[in-house]
This record gives C-alpha cells, sequence and structure tokens, in this order.
C-alpha cells in the first residue's frame, strides 16, 4: 500500500531537525510532539526536584535522612511494581499510561494543598517524587521505542533527548524564579504540565495507529487496547530475561555511584552552609545553589546533546556511547578524591549529570528498541524504578556506614571509582547481548509481533 502524500510543512519540518539527526519528512512530526512532550515531562519533573531540596534538606533531617529516604524508595516501589504489573494485566498500553499519569496529577493537588497549610511533608514528598520521576519517565520512553522501529529510534531518539536536556534546563530555571512563590506553586505547576504531556502522547499514539493503517511505517500489529499487556508480574519477567537482568544490573550501578555522588555534594554544600560563611538565608542559598547546579549540568547535557550524541550513536554504536558515563565519571571521583572541596565536588557532579542526562540516557533508551512490547513497558518500568531505587539502598547502607565509622569525603569517591570499574564490565556483556539481538534471530519487526501476539 502506499504511503500517504507529506505535506510541505513535514518536509521542512523534517529539514530543520536534519542538523541533529536525520529525520525523514513522514517522522518529522511525530518526532517533533515526543520530544516537546519529554520537554515539558523534564519541565515539570525540575519543578519537583527542587521544591524538594528544602523540604528534605532543611526541615527533616539534612542530607544523611536523604540518604535514608531515598532507600525507602526501594521498599515502596516493590509495592508500586507489583500494583502496575497488576494492572498491565487488566489495560492496554495507553489506557495504562494515561491512568498512572492522571494518579501522579492528584497527588500533587494532595500534596500542595499540605505543604500551603505547613505540614511536615519532607520525607514523604521525597519518597512520592522518586516513585513519580522514573516511573513516569520510563513510561514516555517506552512509548518512544514502540512508536519507533530500532532503525528510527536508532536516529531519532537523540532527539528527544534534546528536549528531555532542554526540559531539564529550562524547568530548573524555571523552578529558580517560582521559587519565591514555595514549594506549593511549583507542585501546582508540574501538576498541569504533566496533564498537558498525557494529551501529546494520546495525540501521538492514534497518529501512530492511522499512519500504521495508511502503509506509512511498518511496525507489528496493534494489540486492542482493551486486552491486557502482560501475562506474567514485571519480577518474574526479569528473572527469566538475561538480557533485562543486564540492564537491571547497569541501571542499579549507574545509580548507586549518582547517588554517593549526591550524598557527597549534599554533605559537602551543607558543610559550608553551617561554616558561618552565609550572609543570606541558608533555605534560599541552599534553594539558589541547587537550581544553579541542575542549570550549568543540563546546559552542558543540552549541548551534547545536540552535537555529539546522534554522531557518537550513528558512528560508533551504541555500545560505544555506554562506555562514555563511566569514563567521565571516573576523572571526576578521581579529581574529587585528590581535593574534596565544594568546588571541584560540584564540577564532578556537573561532568557526571551532564553525560548521564544526554549521551548515557540516550544509548540505555535505545538498548530498548530490540526488546517486545511487555519487556518495554513491564519490564522497563520495574527496571527503571525498583533497580534505580535499589541503588540507592545501597548508597544509603554506604552512607549509614559512613556516619558510624567516619568516614572522609575521600572515602566516598574512592568507593565510587570502585562501583566505575565495575559498571564497565556489565557494558561489556550487555553490548554482546545487544549484538545478538540486533543481528540474528527475526527482524525487528516480525520479532515485535510474535512478542505481541503471543
Amino acid at each position: 500500500m502506499a504511503a500517504p502524500r507529506v505535506s510541505k510543512a513535514e518536509e521542512l519540518l523534517g529539514r530543520a531537525l536534519r542538523p541533529f539527526a536525520r529525520v525523514e519528512p513522514a517522522e518529522a512530526l511525530d518526532t517533533l510532539v515526543m520530544t516537546l512532550t519529554v520537554f515539558t515531562l523534564l519541565s515539570a519533573y525540575y519543578l519537583l526536584k527542587v521544591a524538594r531540596e528544602p523540604l528534605i534538606l532543611l526541615e527533616q533531617g539534612g542530607a544523611e535522612v536523604k540518604s535514608y529516604s531515598a532507600a525507602g524508595q526501594a521498599v515502596l516501589l516493590v509495592f508500586f511494581v507489583s500494583a502496575y504489573g497488576a494492572l498491565a494485566k487488566r489495560m492496554g498500553r495507553m489506557k495504562l499510561l494515561t491512568s498512572v499519569y492522571l494518579f501522579f496529577v492528584s497527588n500533587l493537588l494532595v500534596f500542595a494543598l499540605l505543604v500551603s497549610q505547613n505540614v511536615a511533608i519532607g520525607i514523604p514528598f521525597y519518597l512520592w517524587v522518586g516513585v513519580y520521576n522514573y516511573t513516569s519517565i520510563a513510561q514516555f520512553w517506552a512509548l518512544a521505542a514502540d512508536i519507533f522501529n530500532r532503525e528510527q529510534g536508532t536516529r531519532l531518539f537523540a532527539v528527544l533527548g534534546v528536549g528531555s536536556s532542554l526540559g531539564a534546563m529550562v524547568g530548573s530555571q524555571v523552578a529558580r524564579s517560582l521559587g519565591v512563590y514555595g514549594p506549593a506553586a511549583l507542585m501546582l505547576g508540574a501538576a498541569a504540565l504533566l496533564v498537558v504531556c498525557v494529551g501529546a502522547m494520546l495525540w501521538v499514539e492514534r497518529r501512530s495507529r492511522r499512519m500504521l493503517a495508511a502503509g506509512a511505517r511498518v511496525r507489528e500489529a496493534e494489540v486492542a487496547e482493551e486486552h491486557g499487556l502482560a501475562n506474567e508480574s514485571a519480577f518474574s519477567l526479569l528473572l527469566h530475561d538475561r538480557y533485562l537482568l543486564l540492564l537491571a544490573a547497569i541501571t542499579l550501578l549507574t545509580n548507586w555511584i549518582n547517588s554517593n555522588g549526591e550524598y557527597l555534594l549534599d554533605r559537602t554544600l551543607l558543610a559550608y552552609v553551617h561554616s558561618g560563611a552565609l550572609t543570606e538565608s541558608p533555605k534560599l542559598f541552599i534553594t539558589q545553589f541547587k537550581a544553579s547546579y541542575f542549570y550549568w549540568f543540563n546546559v552542558i547535557g543540552v549541548v551534547v546533546q545536540l552535537f555529539a550524541v546522534s554522531r557518537i550513536m550513528t558512528r560508533f554504536g551504541v555500545r560505544f556511547a555506554l562506555y562514555v558515563l563511566p569514563a567521565v565519571a571516573f576523572i571526576g571521583y578521581a579529581s574529587v578524591l585528590a581535593f574534596p572541596v565544594l568546588a571541584v565536588v560540584r564540577l564532578a557532579k556537573i561532568a557526571e549529570n551532564s553525560c548521564d542526562y544526554s549521551i548515557e540516557n540516550t544509548a540505555r533508551q535505545a538498548l530498548y528498541l530490540v526488546t517486545s512490547r511487555v519487556e518495554k513497558y513491564v519490564g522497563k518500568t520495574a527496571v527503571d524504578t525498583f533497580f534505580v531505587r535499589l541503588g540507592d539502598v545501597f548508597s544509603a547502607l554506604l552512607v549509614y556506614s559512613g556516619e558510624k565509622f567516619a568516614f572522609s569525603g575521600g572515602t566516598f569517591a574512592a568507593v565510587n571509582l570502585c562501583l566505575i570499574g565495575l559498571s564497565g564490565v556489565v557494558v561489556f556483556y550487555i553490548g554482546r547481548e545487544h549484538q545478538q539481538r540486533s543481528g540474528s534471530g527475526p527482524a525487528p519487526a516480525t520479532a515485535k509481533l510474535e512478542a505481541a501476539t503471543s
């Protein structure tokens, strides 16, 4: 069947996106809307990320309590992932996505009301943001990996990553401006943005179906939305899937390293705040410091996303891209080990996070292009939520040991250097498994069809 005609506007849009990746005219509108969607999603998250910092750091215990609360998210996620899997057995993908997003919106309205009444919600809100963040982002990328096939995703995910990086950068700046109105304003703003995201994803999915019916794109047959998405629980799926287990391992290690680094930054920041050098409110200083910190690693991430990610992935491949973050993080923590002061820790974390949010994030999402639909939605949600927070559990155990045995900042940096070496080994095995899935077995469209109709 002949492909539908492409409008002049789509041709122009495709050309406009060409400096960042090879975007065909028929793909341009979907790519743009998905990019704007993840831009909005990350903007909303950074409003919440800035809102949570003074609540947890100043109202309820400081850097150590923040670390322990992050570990508590792992326990909460065991129940959440189980509930999500139960819903997936009863709902199609879009009903599932919409229900979860709107549930989060209702939660934000409740939190905004509580904080406006001066209720201490630092720990509960911190726990909730951890569940919300990784679930909402995992669902977006699952949909993207479902809409685009493997060849398209390798090209186009770099463009979507631009929206992610820009959204984080803009969100941190907007949060900095709105911070004077308090956490409730940030929460309400995020809720409104999340509703916009839901509408955009529904529009793209429906347009994708129409394009499929017209023969414009070769994808798997659509599973009726009234049918359940999965036949087994998320954890059962992971236990029988070597590829997902490797992805879970690298996700755990990456977040363990990052959480250790965030604790080290918070600890160094609070030491400076309590040193007596401040001439302003500690709460305002921390809010401004964090907003600036988020802004700069996202600015660098945007530049890398715009001009490096697509070229790295198309020229060297997804597997090579996965080695960039360990290399940058190793240099950063080696510098912290030598010079454990706030300026050096801040620079190391900016470098680490800018690579994590650009090259690493895009490459990890592209790894799911060779998976089945149930692996994308159910398996990926478990990996990107529970195993991220399991990394926080290990980080909290390290923080507890550090408090008990009076570890120095250099000790935390040294532990991270060891973990980075281990992550390099896991990346090697992921690369081998990815190569097997990409180069052998049924073609991507056929594999997806078999998975969707099994």
